[in-house]
């Protein structure tokens, strides 16, 4: 697993919906503008939350990825 350098990591493995995307937000909460994140899960419905946190609240989604059987997202806190 590769992650982004300088980026904060949350691990979110074997939790279900709605669990891993209420952490994210308190997780980006602390964050300041323009630091990333990187979230490791296993809920495929993390695919959908993610994309759809960072659209409505501005952030951004760098990076997706699937590897040795869990997501690997990295996000971008916005304004």
């Amino acid at each position: 697993m590769e992650q982004s350098e300088g980026s904060e990591l949350l691990d979110a493995r074997g939790l279900r919906c709605p669990e891993p995307v209420m952490l994210l937000h308190r997780e980006f909460a602390r964050l300041e503008r323009g630091e990333e994140l990187t979230v490791l899960a296993t809920d495929p419905s993390t695919r959908r939350d993610f994309a759809q946190f960072c659209r409505q609240l501005g952030h951004e989604l760098v990076n997706s990825s699937e590897t040795d059987g869990y997501l690997v997202y990295v996000l971008r806190k916005g304004g």
